[in-house]
């Protein structure tokens, strides 16, 4: 199972320097996959949880690519409907190449009214938007994974339809049990194979043992975490993203809660690998 880091690329602590030593962290760390989300207009619903600056994927992650030279380079997610299918194809392609095929795409319909107003999305027809940049990115445009988010029923039908991977996010194990059984139903009514499966999950490693039955995965601590991972494992998880911004645009000035957190995961995993 592979392991990845959501890494925020927006927040009054954000700059190159910040984005530079997130990527040579994760990557020195071990971890497989580093990802960014998408916002291209931020209004004010947007800013409420992920302010200014922002900074565009597509453009980072070519950045990033020459930065790096291991870790996969993904988008968790890209809000499909903000781009013209053609340009969406052709700038994933093209950045899959300039980093040695590393890209992981992972696509979404979005959620923020304000920001679709502002660039003349209907916000309405997102899922059908979605749908046709999806369609073109399957039509032989790159040989990238595609990761299809949205923890909803037309998510799960998303990602059967056109995914490598369906993508949900921050959830209790007991409900992704319960939805991976779900995902199989819903590929064996349209007679074709189930995605597999790579959640991103939050990451927060606490002191005290967290016992609620509303525990999300990946929060509590170390040996929850790790026995969370273990559980993602035998549910046939091929990857997994770990989460660690809170909710608060501040913690961005400050990442060493967030590294310490990481770099204690990758230590005990790191151990617990067969030589």
């Amino acid at each position: 199972m592979k392991i990845g880091v959501n890494v925020p690329n927006f927040g009054p602590g954000t700059d190159p320097g910040m984005l530079r030593a997130w990527a040579r962290t994760v990557e020195d760390l071990g971890f497989d996959l580093l990802m960014l989300s998408d916002h291209v207009a931020v209004t004010p619903d947007v800013a409420e949880r992920y302010p200014d600056p922002f900074y565009e994927p597509f453009t980072t992650l070519s950045w990033l690519a020459g930065l790096t030279g291991r870790v996969r380079l993904g988008t968790t997610v890209l809000v499909a409907p903000y781009r013209h299918p053609l340009l969406t194809a052709r700038m994933a392609a093209n950045l899959d190449e300039l980093s040695g095929g590393r890209l992981v795409l992972g696509v979404g319909v979005g959620w923020a009214r304000q920001e679709f107003e502002a660039l003349g999305v209907p916000f309405e027809r997102r899922g059908r938007l979605t749908d046709e940049v999806l369609r073109e990115l399957r039509s032989g445009t790159g040989d990238f994974p595609l990761w299809v988010g949205g923890n909803s029923e037309a998510g799960m039908r998303r990602a059967v339809r056109y995914g490598d991977a369906w993508h949900p996010m921050r959830c209790t194990l007991p409900w992704l049990r319960e939805a991976a059984g779900r995902l199989t139903s819903v590929a064996t009514g349209q007679g074709l194979a189930r995605p597999g499966l790579a959640p991103r999950i939050k990451l927060r490693l606490t002191t005290a043992r967290n016992d609620d039955p509303e525990r999300l995965a990946g929060v509590g601590t170390l040996d929850q975490v790790l026995d969370d991972l273990d559980q993602l494992r035998s549910l046939g998880c091929e990857s997994v993203l770990l989460d660690t911004y809170g909710g608060d645009p501040d913690e961005t000035l400050d990442p060493e809660p967030a590294w310490h957190d990481l770099a204690t995961v990758a230590a005990s995993l790191s151990r617990t690998e067969p030589s």
